[in-house]
């Protein structure tokens, strides 16, 4: 699976902003997907996850009810909606993929990444 993120930018403080990630690979539609961030000096931070189906989710404490993420696979897309956007959501942002189908928390838990797209967020 190969993975290009994209749609990161500079917004303001309390905007929105809407990441993508298009998949390449015939075994997308099983894979469990996930976005992680990392900003300078700190250690790749998990956000959120999504079943292969979409239909379970689990999201990071300092995102839940900001962010949401969904995916269509017949488009071979994962998304990542940001609102309420804080100065401190500012890192680069990553999209991951897992051959395992359990929904992983961790770095190690996904097998192949996306290059990361920058999202920056002014106060």
């Amino acid at each position: 699976v190969q993975l290009q993120a994209s749609g990161g930018g500079l917004v303001q403080a309390g905007g929105s902003l809407g990441l993508s990630c298009a998949a390449s690979g015939r075994t997308f539609s099983r894979n469990v997907m996930a976005w992680f961030r990392q900003a300078p000096g700190k250690e790749r931070e998990f956000l959120a996850t999504v079943s292969w189906s979409g239909g379970r989710t689990i999201y990071a404490n300092s995102v839940k009810g900001r962010f949401t993420i969904s995916r269509d696979n017949a488009k071979n897309m994962v998304y990542l909606q940001m609102n309420s956007l804080k100065p401190e959501d500012t890192a680069v942002y990553y999209c991951a993929a897992s051959q395992s189908s359990g929904l992983g928390l961790r770095y190690a838990d996904y097998d192949y990444w996306g290059q990361g797209t920058q999202v920056t967020v002014s106060s």
